[in-house]
């Protein structure tokens, strides 16, 4: 099934100062959401394969928004995140087979690769509704440095049969991060936890 997309917004920070001191180099982080409809609302079904798909189609295309839109390399790329908002005539696993079965391998093939679990969150919500897109490493799940989150609102969506599907990347952990562990040189990127 091909994902019917109502509309696609992207949002992009980049920080180059924090506390009044400089972030060098400059935290990029580029956020890319795609409103969709959902085949299935108003309605049970046993077999999400519809929604399977949508999040493979999802994983490509958002990941791709996000390079092209920044203009980072997949070699920039340090931290990766996934979600969705469900609207009302859905369910939470709606935005659970958008997420997990199939999402996550394009995500990965666009940016070169990953070892961590990509970070995740899903809710139930109407228009206007904040998401938060979680934050983590993409080969190491223990650098702090890099627990962080991108908020994404839409003030429309999603309406009650759609779904707001969201991949946010990162060029870097937090500005300026002082909580202490493993960073991002020490990482071994072998087993997806350091």
């Amino acid at each position: 099934m091909t994902a019917l997309i109502r509309k696609v917004v992207t949002t992009q920070e980049t920080v180059t100062r924090e506390a009044g001191r400089p972030v060098a180099p400059a935290s990029v982080r580029v956020c890319c959401t795609a409103v969709v409809t959902n085949p299935i609302a108003g309605r049970f079904a046993e077999d999400l394969s519809e929604l399977i798909e949508i999040g493979a189609q999802m994983g490509d295309l958002l990941a791709r928004k996000c390079l092209e839109l920044s203009g980072l390399q997949p070699s920039d790329i340090q931290s990766f995140g996934k979600a969705a908002l469900v609207g009302e005539a859905g369910e939470l696993e709606h935005a659970a087979a958008v997420l997990h079965p199939a999402l996550g391998a394009p995500l990965r093939e666009v940016i070169g690769g990953g070892k961590a679990l990509v970070p995740s969150s899903k809710k139930m919500g109407g228009p206007g509704d904040t998401l938060d897109v979680p934050l983590g490493h993409k080969d190491a799940a223990y650098v702090r440095s890099h627990f962080d989150g991108m908020p994404v609102r839409i003030p429309d969506a999603p309406r009650a049969d759609e779904i707001l599907i969201a991949i946010a990347l990162s060029s870097t952990g937090r500005p300026l991060p002082r909580v202490g562990g493993l960073t991002h040189g020490e990482i071994k990127g072998t087993d997806g936890l350091r």
